[in-house]
């Protein structure tokens, strides 16, 4: 039997749009996750930003209850999100909460070179069929382009990671065009523009404490800055003490004690510790795989592993104070 088609209905862009959605509806992968805020020492829902451009919540006990936790990989394929927000357009990095309780925002940043929020409150109680692209942001701030040679404007940076100062009412981003931002939550403007970097970002933290931020970046280097001047106060290069100096990993995450006194930063296959009184290195691992993430856990670092074609990773812990 012959069909008949009008080829004059043809669309080559819909029809690549259709096997690119197809292709990362397969291979989704998963940048960031938050635990939602409860008022349980365990909280139950934990939300992801993926490669799709998507937020979604999922329940942990849900998870559990069908057999996660035992290997088999087609157990993945079973997980239905509780909720869907489509927040961006390309990839989406970082998650986290602005704010405490239900009264919360739930931030959002992406390869779209935007921060969005939305009132956790309002997507606990929305209908699933409601949210998706429908659900509102409550805040929307794009990172500036720049102007070049005869008025030409750059892409939008992507912003890789964010943090905040609650208190402050400041969100910080760490984008593509190796600057940080600092936006005022309240009027969505930026305050603060921070430059030094000489390639771009892919973390950064708050240290709230002292009214600084730290960042790191694609260069090699973290830096410590000052809010209120903008200015560098202090770079942390973690490979300037080795012999083998022509390659230079990125600082690819970094993490702060509850202290807010001691920094861990994950570049390659090394964890370097550094005491921030001090200004000096204080211990350096060196790993088999190279450093995905880095936290605090009382008084040790946790860095977890890529290992490999299995998509598999591990969790050390190392005693450094």
């Amino acid at each position: 039997m012959v069909m008949e088609m009008d080829c004059r209905n043809w669309n080559e862009d819909d029809y690549r749009d259709t096997i690119v959605q197809e292709r990362e509806l397969q291979c989704r992968t998963v940048f960031r996750t938050a635990f939602a805020p409860s008022q349980n020492r365990n909280p139950d829902l934990i939300v992801t930003a993926s490669s799709d451009g998507s937020i979604a919540s999922y329940s942990l006990s849900h998870c559990l209850g069908l057999g996660f936790g035992n290997a088999r990989a087609e157990n993945v394929l079973v997980a239905e999100s509780d909720c869907f927000i489509q927040g961006h357009d390309g990839p989406a990095y970082d998650v986290k909460f602005y704010g405490h309780g239900e009264d919360s925002l739930l931030l959002s940043c992406g390869d779209d070179g935007r921060i969005r929020g939305w009132r956790w409150k309002e997507i606990l109680s929305s209908d699933v069929s409601m949210q998706g692209g429908h659900l509102k942001s409550v805040l929307n701030l794009v990172n500036p382009q720049h102007k070049g040679p005869w008025g030409a404007l750059s892409p939008i940076p992507e912003n890789n990671a964010i943090a905040f100062d609650f208190q402050g009412g400041s969100i910080f981003a760490a984008a593509g065009d190796s600057c940080a931002y600092c936006w005022d939550v309240e009027k969505g403007e930026i305050k603060m523009v921070f430059r030094g970097h000489s390639d771009y970002l892919h973390c950064i933290v708050a240290r709230n404490s002292r009214n600084q931020i730290v960042t790191g970046s694609e260069d090699g280097t973290a830096r410590i800055w000052d809010c209120k001047s903008g200015k560098c106060v202090q770079v942390i290069d973690p490979k300037k003490d080795e012999k083998l100096k022509e390659f230079f990993p990125c600082v690819s995450c970094i993490g702060l004690d509850a202290s807010e006194s001691w920094l861990a930063c994950g570049s390659g296959q090394t964890v370097s510790v550094w005491s921030l009184t001090a200004g000096e290195c204080i211990s350096r691992i060196s790993t088999h795989a190279s450093i995905q993430d880095v936290l605090f856990d009382e008084n040790q670092v946790s860095y977890f592993l890529f290992l490999g074609n299995s998509q598999t990773s591990s969790l050390q812990f190392v005693h450094d104070r």
